[in-house]
């Protein structure tokens, strides 16, 4: 659930030794260790990080350039983990094994977010296995940790690890698929399940994911944080998996997850609507997890040492990414592209996805949506306490000190009653079907999640957003505490998500954000903080106007006009802007100098619209899309017609079509293509970029 760890951060020492200490040591050691590892050759390496610069065009035209730029940063920095020594392995030089060890400390002990580095682990132990660049004792700790580890909250032991949500599902089934393929034989102690017995457990429920996820998209959508975590499973899978259909489903739900990328990113940002974000990233693109990958595929944002996405792609062997995909992203001077797109499912649709919320099994996959206490999950949920001793789970406190209320509602039958009553604030986290709505020039982008959840209490997502380019962008949200006051582990937070979702609708270049806070006495959270405010740093902006309740900013050529119903004051040395009130409307208009003119004409075209407000409905004569009501109820009108907020098509754009859900799916971008059907198991493309340098396994008859 934590989307960091100590081991995958930069660090200029190991258990507090200084690296250059500790090479001493060994160098020291070396007659007295196994011949595998007599020559650790860490003496010279890097000990002061050396940053990559961000790049927000592509700063080279093919991958094989890209590739060789990946491994020269690591070849000048220190390690960090699992996937910067994977790395290190792959140029032909000795691990720092303390490092790797690290992260085996983190699975023996169960911490959360433990998932994360077993998978460096089985890269080593997949890729790397005969090298003999791993010591001997280093491989049978990673056998060791392997076969210990605990792989599904039905296995035995009590830990506080997060295996739920939608990224953490598929590095543990994923996980325990391809270690009991590595280790057929053996007895997984925690389990005592052979390895074969484990490889059956763990197949249906990796197929389910990835079904899910090829036709209906990611729940946590179009996040550029953990986009990371499922491309290191994915990938993973690809590489290592001997069945063929796991391996080529892998392949094609990676692709789909590259498009959601190339699609939604702008300059080296993914900066878009996202299903989980935090605040920096959301501020800064150049600290989004992505952007490593993202630099690797498409050239754009930039490297980080030990990043688990990109270390995988850059090392794989049977991954080859659709030329097509790189050809789309590289299409920036397209005057507009405008993508619609639908991802995820709804609860109270479960069956049509064959989902059963009496059934054991199907309860984790209810939890990659984050179905905690909706009126439809919630005694499955219950359940699934008793069951896997989460009652003991740090992520469930809430639940544990609740136990003796809870325990007399589940006696009488009364859990779904109250799970309805204040469904708006205890399904917070939930993360049901979304429509995707994002607008990009050669100048900008903006991108929303239309009329998503309205009123709902809100977690980590990100509902609307503009960006012009670096950290010159723009948001709004509803503020849920200040300094982690009332949720220590900080969302939402004072910028990360939201204590109250708004009604947002998105025409093309023009965002309406509507906010009514709730005053209701919450079970989670009881909203403290009555005003909304807006992310607009004035300095990473060319030019910033204000005039007549408006905010106007420049960037290069691209322009932003900003209003709010209620009135506005700076704070935090200019970078974010308060609006008092329970009830809120704010419009966010972008335009470029070559469709609007002059910065000045922008300005007065806005200043000279009509704008009328009554309580929350809105009219705006939109210079650029003409008249558009909006309010808290109702549809969206333009020019007195309806516009679309929901049902989507998987894909709307110029590239694809596809409804939804999605079967058969076809890219096209001038001369190159990507056929994919998920019936058939057909992945077929016009060229590929670095080519494997093995072949995936032979695909099985549908």
């Amino acid at each position: 659930m934590n989307r960091a760890l100590p081991e995958l951060l930069p660090t200029h020492s190991c258990f507090g030794i200084p690296c250059s200490l500790l090479a001493a040591l060994l160098v020291l050691l070396g007659s007295a260790m196994p011949a595998t590892a007599q020559a650790p050759l860490l003496a010279d390496r890097p000990t002061v990080h050396t940053p990559d610069s961000f790049a927000a065009l592509p700063f080279a035209e093919s991958y094989e350039e890209r590739h060789r730029a990946f491994l020269n940063l690591h070849a000048l920095n220190p390690g960090n983990g699992p996937y910067s020594e994977a790395v290190r392995v792959y140029q032909g030089q000795a691990p720092d094994e303390a490092l790797i060890r690290r992260a085996l400390e983190r699975m023996d002990a169960r911490q959360d977010c433990a998932d994360f580095g077993m998978h460096g682990i089985l890269r080593l132990l997949h890729q790397f296995g005969e090298s003999p660049l791993l010591s001997s004792g280093l491989m049978e700790d990673m056998r060791a940790s392997v076969l210990r580890f605990k792989y599904w909250p039905d296995e035995p032991g009590v830990d506080s690890m997060c295996s739920w949500s939608e990224n953490h599902f598929i590095l543990f089934a994923s996980g325990g698929y391809l270690a009991g393929q590595k280790f057929p034989d053996a007895i997984f102690s925690n389990s005592g399940q052979t390895g074969r017995e484990k490889m059956a457990v763990c197949r249906p429920r990796v197929l389910r994911w990835l079904d899910l996820r090829y036709q209906t998209g990611f729940s946590e959508w179009l996040s550029h944080v953990y986009y990371d975590e499922d491309l290191a499973a994915l990938i993973n899978l690809v590489d290592f998996c001997d069945d063929p259909e796991i391996a080529q489903k892998a392949a094609m739900v990676t692709d789909l997850l590259i498009a959601d990328m190339a699609l939604n990113s702008f300059q080296g940002a993914f900066g878009s609507t996202h299903g989980r974000s935090y605040e920096d990233e959301k501020k800064h693109p150049d600290s989004e997890n992505t952007g490593p990958a993202q630099k690797l595929l498409f050239g754009v944002n930039r490297f980080g040492v030990g990043n688990m996405s990109s270390t995988c792609l850059a090392l794989s062997t049977r991954y080859r990414m659709p030329a097509v995909l790189q050809e789309i992203a590289a299409d920036s001077g397209r005057p507009v592209m405008l993508n619609r797109q639908r991802v995820g499912i709804r609860v109270r649709e479960a069956k049509r996805w064959g989902l059963d919320v009496n059934r054991l099994e199907d309860g984790m996959t209810f939890l990659t949506l984050e179905a905690y206490n909706h009126p439809k999950t919630i005694n499955l949920m219950l359940r699934m306490m008793d069951e896997y001793g989460w009652w003991e789970n740090k992520f469930f406190e809430g639940f544990a000190e609740q136990r003796p209320l809870i325990d007399s509602a589940r006696r009488w039958r009364l859990m779904p009653m109250v799970a309805r009553c204040y469904e708006k604030d205890l399904t917070r986290n939930l993360r049901e079907e979304v429509n995707i709505y994002t607008f990009r020039t050669p100048d900008y982008m903006l991108s929303s999640a239309q009329d998503y959840r309205k009123g709902y209490g809100g977690d980590q997502q990100h509902i609307w957003h503009a960006t012009l380019g670096g950290e010159a962008v723009c948001f709004t949200t509803h503020p849920a505490q200040y300094d982690l006051e009332l949720i220590p582990y900080g969302s939402p937070g004072y910028w990360t998500g939201s204590g109250d979702l708004p009604r947002v609708a998105q025409v093309e270049n023009t965002v309406i954000a509507l906010y009514r806070i709730s005053t209701r006495a919450g079970l989670f959270l009881t909203n403290a903080l009555f005003f909304t405010h807006a992310w607009l740093p004035k300095a990473q902006f060319d030019a910033v106007v204000e005039k007549d309740g408006w905010i106007f900013a420049r960037k290069g050529d691209g322009y932003l006009a900003l209003w709010s119903q209620q009135p506005l004051r700076w704070q935090d040395e200019d970078r974010e802007l308060i609006a008092e009130g329970k009830e809120n409307i704010w419009i966010c208009e972008l335009g470029r100098r070559a469709t609007d003119g002059s910065f000045e004409a922008f300005m007065e075209q806005r200043l000279d619209a009509r704008l009328e407000c009554n309580g929350l409905e809105l009219r705006y004569d939109s210079p650029a899309q003409g008249r558009l009501d909006f309010g808290w109820r109702g549809p969206l009108s333009q020019n007195g017609k309806r516009v679309a907020l929901k049902d989507y098509p998987r894909y709307s754009n110029p590239y694809v079509e596809a409804p939804f859900p999605g079967d058969a799916i076809e890219f096209r971008h001038g001369d190159h293509w990507l056929r994919l059907d998920w019936k058939t198991l057909e992945r077929d493309s016009s060229a590929w970029c670095a080519p494997g340098e093995r072949p995936l396994p032979a695909s099985p008859t549908p």
